[in-house]
């Protein structure tokens, strides 16, 4: 398994800047959760860390080993994978081939849905032939999540897996979540908002404000007044 390191990121769109000098640290076997209001810079972090967006300055490692000059599919191909925001599945494509849409990035021989996903997720063995569209949204989500493993990372980044999911679909997919970093050493970095979610799941806890970490610590944090009062609408 990996580690992931980030350290002072700046990140701007265009006069406005997003990130303000941004560090946080991914360990293996753990489950490190972002917590933040929305627009405070959450998904911009997740989107630099996967190569999808430009940052000003800083640096992102994987192992110690500066990543910063690859290419989005390159970073997956070094252990990343990636559940954005919205899910971004393809409608029209079968849930079979929204999976094998995970495996380009994966040597040939390993090009094969891993029974593992099924395992994990047994509504998407049963809709294997169905459109993606034609799911719910928290079977797309299950999908999404699917199709990240199906690249078989490493470390496993998710942008608010809970975001318009029922509360049954999200306890699957925080047992999914748990089962990972439990059987696999897998690391793990979630981006939410739903607080008892993350209390619940995570191992370590950084809260987000204006495009800053105002504070990092164990999970147990959560429980503190004045961490909480960062999170306050």
């Amino acid at each position: 398994m990996i580690s992931l390191n980030v350290s002072n990121l700046d990140l701007y769109y265009g006069a406005a800047q997003a990130l303000k000098g941004v560090s946080l640290e991914v360990k293996p076997g753990a489950i490190t959760c972002v917590l933040g209001r929305n627009g405070v810079g959450k998904s911009s972090l997740l989107r630099a860390i996967m190569g999808l967006q430009r940052v000003k300055s800083g640096s992102i490692a994987i192992d110690g080993r500066p990543i910063d000059a690859l290419a989005p599919y390159a970073r997956v191909r070094s252990g990343l994978g990636y559940v954005p925001q919205g899910r971004e599945i393809f409608p029209l494509l079968t849930v079979e081939e929204n999976l094998r849409t995970g495996l380009s990035t994966v040597p040939r021989a390993e090009r094969f849905i891993d029974p593992e996903v099924l395992r994990l997720f047994p509504v998407l063995k049963d809709m294997l032939a169905r459109r993606g569209g034609d799911l719910s949204g928290g079977q797309q989500q299950q999908l999404a999540i699917g199709r990240a493993l199906a690249t078989r990372p490493k470390l496993l980044v998710l942008d608010e897996p809970t975001e318009g999911i029922q509360p049954s679909i999200i306890k699957d997919i925080g047992h999914a979540i748990r089962y990972l970093k439990e059987t696999s050493g897998m690391a793990i970095l979630l981006v939410e908002q739903y607080l008892d979610f993350c209390r619940e799941l995570a191992d370590r806890v950084y809260i987000m404000d204006r495009g800053e970490v105002v504070h990092g610590g164990p999970a147990e944090d959560l429980d503190r007044a004045d961490v909480r009062r960062h999170l306050m609408f």
